[in-house]
Formats: C-alpha cells, sequence, structure tokens
C-alpha cells in the first residue's frame, strides 16, 4: 500500500516552481498513522511492565519495614534446602534471580547459602556451591534488570542527553569507558546492587560491558557465603554480617571503591563534556559559515540577474 503523500513545492535556479508528491512518514519524517498506533502501543506495554515491577518493588520495601513476610519465607525457604539439598540448589539459583529483580536485598540469601551449602557439602564444598549458586542467580537477575531498564527508559534519557550537555557527557563515558566504571561499582558493597542494574540499563554501556563487569561481585559474594558457612545456626548467618570488624572492612572497603567508581566517572566525564562542548562548538560554527555562504551565494546570483 503506498503511505499518503503531501504536497511540496520546489524551486531551481531558473526560479521554475514545481510541485512533488513527499510520502508521509518518510522523506517528510512523519509518521503514518500505522506508525504513530504502534508506538502509542509500545508506551502502554511499557507502562504496564513499569507499573506491575513498580508495584512489586513498592511491597518488597514495605514488608521489610513492616510485616517481614518476605524474610520469614527466605528463611522457611533456606530451611527447605536443607532438607533437599539437589533440588534445593536450582531453586536457590531461580529465588535469587527474582529477588535480584524484585529489590528483595540479597544478603539474607547469600549468607544463608553458606550455611546451608556449607552444612549439607562441607565448608569447602559448601562455600563453592553457594558462591556459584549466588554469582548465577544474582548475575541472571542483573542482567535481565538491565535488559529492563533499558527497554523501559532508555528512549527517554535518550531525549535528556539531546539536551542537556552534561547527560550527554555522562552517557558517552559510560559507552566509552563502562567496563571501569561498572567495576569499580560492583567492587564496592556499600553500593546497592539491585539498584545500579536498572541504573545501568538506561546508560549507554554496551550489555558486553555490562556483563563481564559482574565478574566484580566474586570476591564480596564469596566473603558473604564465608561468613554464613562459618555461622553455627540459620539464626546466626542472617546476622554474620553485623559483626563489627566485618562491619567495618566493608565499609572502608565500600567507601574506598565507590569513591574511586565515582572519581573515575567524573574524571571520564569531564573529559566527554570536554568532547561534547568541542563538538557542538564545531557544530555551530559549520551551520554559521554554510549560512553565510548561502547568502553570499544568493547575494551573487540576485547580482547576476540584475
Amino acid at each position: 500500500m503506498k503511505p499518503p503523500s503531501t504536497s511540496s513545492v520546489n524551486t531551481d535556479e531558473n526560479n521554475t516552481t514545481s510541485i512533488v508528491d513527499v510520502p508521509l512518514g518518510d522523506e517528510s519524517g512523519e509518521k503514518t498513522e500505522e506508525d504513530q498506533s504502534e508506538s502509542k502501543g509500545g508506551c502502554y506495554k511499557k507502562a504496564a511492565i513499569a507499573i506491575i515491577l513498580v508495584g512489586f518493588i513498592s511491597f518488597v520495601i514495605a514488608d521489610s519495614l513492616t510485616n517481614g513476610y518476605v524474610k520469614d519465607s527466605i528463611d522457611s525457604f533456606l530451611e527447605w534446602i536443607e532438607d533437599n539439598p539437589a533440588a534445593g540448589i536450582f531453586a536457590f539459583m531461580a529465588v535469587y534471580f527474582v529477588a535480584t529483580v524484585l529489590f528483595i536485598p540479597g544478603s539474607i540469601l547469600t549468607l544463608g547459602a553458606g550455611f546451608v551449602f556449607a552444612n549439607t557439602f562441607g565448608l569447602g564444598a559448601g562455600v563453592l556451591l553457594g558462591t556459584l549458586s549466588v554469582f548465577i542467580g544474582a548475575g541472571s537477575g542483573a542482567v535481565v534488570s538491565f535488559l529492563l531498564g533499558r527497554y523501559l527508559l532508555r528512549d527517554w534519557v535518550s531525549g535528556l542527553t539531546k539536551k542537556y550537555t552534561l547527560f550527554e557527557a555522562l552517557d558517552n563515558a559510560f559507552e566509552e569507558k563502562g567496563l571501569r566504571i561498572m567495576v569499580l561499582l560492583r567492587l564496592s558493597p556499600i553500593i546497592p546492587f539491585n539498584a545500579i542494574n536498572y541504573i545501568a540499563g538506561v546508560t549507554a554501556i554496551s550489555f558486553w560491558a555490562y556483563f563481564w563487569a559482574l565478574i566484580a561481585i566474586l570476591p564480596g559474594t564469596v566473603l558473604y557465603v564465608f561468613l554464613g558457612a562459618s555461622a553455627g545456626s540459620l539464626t546466626d548467618s542472617a546476622s554474620s554480617g553485623d559483626d563489627s570488624t566485618v562491619t567495618i572492612i566493608v565499609v572502608v572497603v565500600g567507601i574506598v571503591f565507590g569513591v574511586l567508581a565515582i572519581a573515575a566517572t567524573s574524571y571520564y566525564a569531564k573529559k566527554e563534556l570536554n568532547k561534547v562542548a568541542e563538538r557542538r562548538q564545531a557544530e555551530m560554527d559549520a551551520a554559521v559559515e554554510t549560512a553565510e555562504d548561502n547568502e553570499r551565494t544568493v547575494e551573487v546570483a540576485n547580482a547576476e540577474k540584475n
């Protein structure tokens, strides 16, 4: 089906006027009704997914501050794994995946995995299985969260980068140095793991840079799994991270890598900001020069006619 068209008036150098048809939604840059309908459908779909996701996340946050149903469910789930270790490994990965996407704090699961698997398979094998289970579950959940963030909000952020040079500079910094920035963010245990997954999704960081940076969560994962494995009971494992010495270490390491991540982001963003400013100035200069050339061409053409 031929797209609808509109008439355009062209005037050549000899002042000869002609009328041409320009299809809407093609050369004219306007959207056809079908394109607009698809665009609205996509917006509704994104809105529905966002509402459902925000609803679940809001429930988890509210529950953690009030009833604690989620925490009780996690405790019961970990007890079930003790009785069903083989199936529990795969179930644990699935639950950790869901927890990551829905902003359910993963520290209790990580510490609990250390205790449960160490109690069932021994300290060495337990720490290894617990670390692998946490890494696979958290990693897969992080990837899905990243893709959700990119699908839901990337277009909106891209619009901001066209309007504001600071957003464009930050976007370019993540595009060029995303792996380094994400590794530093992952190494900091005080940077919210679940939140950074969605935040990274709205930036221009490549999927593979984000994916490989997940390896940087392994040191913290091993530490928490080992702490859980060293606990005397499942109840103790949930509070293993509250030990004063461990807390001090986690906070210090978190601050160091957090500051490094912020410093690296600021450094790369500043460099990209200078590049953006130079490029935009060059574009403005080129536009002015083109306008002056066109003005001179018109003046010459008029002079020749006269």
